[in-house]
Order: structure tokens, then C-alpha cells, then sequence
């Protein structure tokens, strides 16, 4: 089965963006989303006229926001379950680990950095309201976040997408979407490295 990114997005419209951004922000099964991928591609859609840039990006960040928020509160008042919840092919406690050695290594600047590593995007909100964060810390960072990471990878695509000429849009876009991806998977995989070496000292 071909998986087409840009004809998704061309079917699924605003809300369907906006539906996706929300999962992969606050609810636990929205981790496999494709954020990075989906945002940018949105943006070089709406750089065709398909889409217009600032109802999708303002609805982007909303919903980003909201999703994180989603995840805050989960976090506050079930997080302590996760570790005791099992195993499933929806849910690994590996994942909940993961992002709290990340907030170990990056302290507040993880909701912020969160936004733009796969898997830990959506757990670290959880995990701030696992740990207690304070709310209005996390807040902050969070718009911070949230911000930059719609607004920063849909203009992205936006931009590119204007700069190519017409007839070589569909040459260059799946190629491009394939390096967001593996950008996007590159601190994890980096982590994944360090974590294999550390295990063999």
C-alpha cells in the first residue's frame, strides 16, 4: 500500500491536520503520528493554494497547545498508573523512561526540545505532570513550544514549496519529507547509540 502524505492532507483538510497534531501533543496513542512530516508537508500544500497558511498554522499551534495540556493532566492525575500499566503494542513504559531520562538531561527546555524528537513530544507533558512541574512554568514553555514548532516547520514547507518552480514540486517533495523524517529521528537514534555503547563499558 502507497502511503501519499500530500494527497492525506489534501483529503483530510484543516481539521484533519489539526486532528493529528492534537493526538501526537496529548493522547498516548498519537506517538507513531507523523508531527514533523505532517506539518511540513501541510505547509507546502498550502504554498500551492491548496491550504491557506494562517488558518492552518494558527490552528495548528491551538491544537498543539490543547494537546499538551491534554497530556499534562493525564500525566497529573494517572501518570503514577503507567509504570504499573502492562506492556501492549500501544504502550511501552520504555517510552514514559525515555522522556524522563530526556528531562534529566534538558530540565525545563525539554517541553520546548520535546517538540521536534518524535516519541517524546507526546510523552513529555506527561511526564512534567507526572513530576508536578508547576503549571505556569509549564505553560510558558509550552507556548514557547508549541509555537515554534508549528509555526516553524509549516512555514518551512511554505516557503520551500514557493521557492521551487511549479513543475518540479512533485520531483522535490517526497525526497524532502523523507530527510524531515530521518532529521527527525536522529536524536533518538543518537540516544539509542550512546545508550548501546554506555551498556557495553
Amino acid at each position: 500500500m502507497h502511503f501519499d502524505l500530500p494527497q492525506l492532507i489534501k483529503s483530510l483538510g484543516y481539521f484533519g491536520v489539526w486532528a493529528i497534531i492534537f493526538a501526537e501533543s496529548g493522547l498516548l496513542i498519537g506517538f507513531f503520528l507523523p508531527g514533523d512530516s505532517l506539518l511540513f508537508t501541510a505547509g507546502f500544500i498550502a504554498s500551492q493554494n491548496f491550504l491557506n497558511i494562517w488558518i492552518l498554522m494558527i490552528g495548528a499551534f491551538i491544537c498543539a497547545f490543547l494537546g499538551d495540556n491534554v497530556g499534562y493532566t493525564t500525566g497529573h492525575k494517572f501518570g503514577r498508573r503507567l509504570f504499573q500499566k502492562e506492556d501492549s503494542w500501544l504502550f511501552h513504559r520504555k517510552h514514559v523512561v525515555k522522556t524522563q531520562q530526556f528531562y534529566q538531561q534538558h530540565g525545563k527546555k525539554t517541553i520546548v526540545l520535546a517538540r521536534f524528537v518524535p516519541i517524546v513530544r507526546t510523552f513529555a507533558p506527561i511526564v512534567a505532570g507526572l513530576g508536578a512541574m508547576h503549571y505556569r512554568t509549564f505553560l510558558f514553555y509550552n507556548l514557547i513550544g508549541g509555537f515554534a514548532w508549528t509555526f516553524g516547520l509549516t512555514l518551512l514547507g511554505y516557503f520551500l514549496g514557493k521557492s521551487l518552480p511549479a513543475e518540479q514540486v512533485d520531483k522535490y517533495l517526497l525526497p524532502i519529507i523523507g530527510l524531515i523524517i530521518v532529521v527527525s529521528l536522529l536524536p533518538s537514534i543518537i540516544h539509542l547509540i550512546q545508550e548501546y555503547k554506555g551498556n557495553k563499558k
